[in-house]
Parts: structure tokens; C-alpha cells; sequence
């Protein structure tokens, strides 16, 4: 079984105070095989953590959280940047570039974190729902994955670390290719929040400071 952390933030997001290399280095010490590094509208962070790692046993996934309209999605194995910030046009965008499509924290307990678009709807179009974030809440966490459930999608657990040591605290456990795993949907997210929820006011506090939430217009 490998384990990855899919939502790790760098020092190309605003919000985050964890430098590539140290993402590496704290990764292996938490017993990740894996992770996605999901910076906020750039996959920059990706490239250079990707650069850095020497360990052919360890994979790097180049990614990035895109923001769109209605929430966020983390977009895993794209080649470059997303632009468009319109929810179908975003899914779309990230597909043509053959990406993983993932909601992140739909439920989350910060209201502008939320994702404000009925997941039913674009089912057909998504790879999977992350249903274990570890700076969310237990009711968040839980509505998520029994949407996840209802709908037949896909779940992942992720850190969305700011931090070294949140690094692997929410993570994914598949066997062999995590593609196939999530097309067949056989991931298992796993984890445990160390925090709770006022570490998570805390720091999506800072995060509405440092980067609030814009999108283009039209």
C-alpha cells in the first residue's frame, strides 16, 4: 500500500511558511511515499519540490489549488497553469491537460472556504471529493464523505499542511497507481486533526488576510 498527503501548500502560497525542500525532508519523516504539492493558482511550488527530489521511490505530483467561482479544486497531475476560473470551464481546462480533478474541502466550517455548487451536478465531470482535510472539523470532514458516498465518487485525505508539522497529517493509502485507484475508487483517506477546529479559524483567518478570494471576470 503507498500512502500519499494530496493537498500541501509551499512558500508559492501566500499563506503557507513551508519552503519545497522542507516539504521533502518532513514528507519522508512522516512515512509519505508521496504527496501533491497544491499551491494556490500555480503549480511553481510543484516544479521546484519535484526538481529537488531525488528519491525515484518518492513521487511528487505537479499540481496546484485552483480557485474558481464556486470554490476550490485541486488539479493533480497538470502540465501547467490553470486559468480559467469559471467552474466548467476550469474542469475542463484542467481535463484537456489530462488532470485529476478533486473538490477540496466542500464542507469546510470556514464559509468562505466552502464549496458553493451542488457536487450532484458535476459528478459526471470530477475524479474524486477530498473528504478528510485535516485542518476541517468532524461534521465537515463526515458531510463530505457521505456525499462522496451517495454520489459513488472517489475520497481522498489530505494535510492542506501550511505548516511542517501538518505535513502527512491527512493523507491517502492505494495500492500501486493512484490513477487507477481513484477511477476504481479504492483510495482510503486516513488521518487525524492535532488542532481542531481554532487552529483552523486561525489559520483561514490569516489566509482571508493574505489572499482573499478574487476571480476574473468576464
Amino acid at each position: 500500500m503507498r500512502k500519499y498527503d494530496l493537498h500541501i501548500h509551499s512558500t508559492y502560497s501566500p499563506c503557507s511558511i513551508i519552503q519545497p525542500i522542507t516539504i521533502l525532508k518532513r514528507a519522508k519523516k512522516a512515512g509519505l511515499d508521496g504527496i501533491a504539492v497544491t499551491d494556490h493558482n500555480t503549480i511553481k511550488g510543484s516544479i521546484e519540490t519535484r526538481k529537488l527530489n531525488k528519491d525515484k521511490g518518492f513521487e511528487v505530483i505537479t499540481a496546484s489549488e485552483v480557485r474558481t467561482d464556486k470554490g476550490d479544486i485541486l488539479a493533480l497531475y497538470i502540465q501547467e497553469d490553470i486559468k480559467n476560473t469559471e467552474i466548467m470551464e476550469c474542469i475542463d481546462e484542467i481535463k484537456a491537460q489530462g488532470g485529476i480533478i478533486v473538490i477540496a474541502h466542500p464542507f469546510r466550517n470556514i464559509p468562505w472556504l466552502r464549496f458553493n455548487y451542488p457536487i450532484k451536478k458535476i459528478k459526471n465531470k470530477i475524479d474524486a471529493v477530498e473528504t478528510f482535510n485535516s485542518r476541517n472539523i468532524l461534521f465537515g470532514n463526515k458531510k463530505a464523505e457521505k456525499t462522496a458516498d451517495s454520489l459513488n465518487i472517489a475520497k481522498i485525505g489530505a494535510s492542506d499542511a501550511h505548516i511542517p508539522l501538518d505535513i502527512g497529517k491527512g493523507y491517502t493509502v492505494f495500492e500501486s497507481d493512484l490513477r487507477k485507484a481513484i477511477k476504481e475508487r479504492a483510495t482510503m483517506p486516513k488521518g487525524t486533526s492535532r488542532y481542531g477546529l481554532l487552529s483552523g479559524i486561525v489559520s483561514s483567518a490569516n489566509k482571508r488576510i493574505l489572499y482573499p478570494l478574487k476571480v476574473k471576470k468576464k
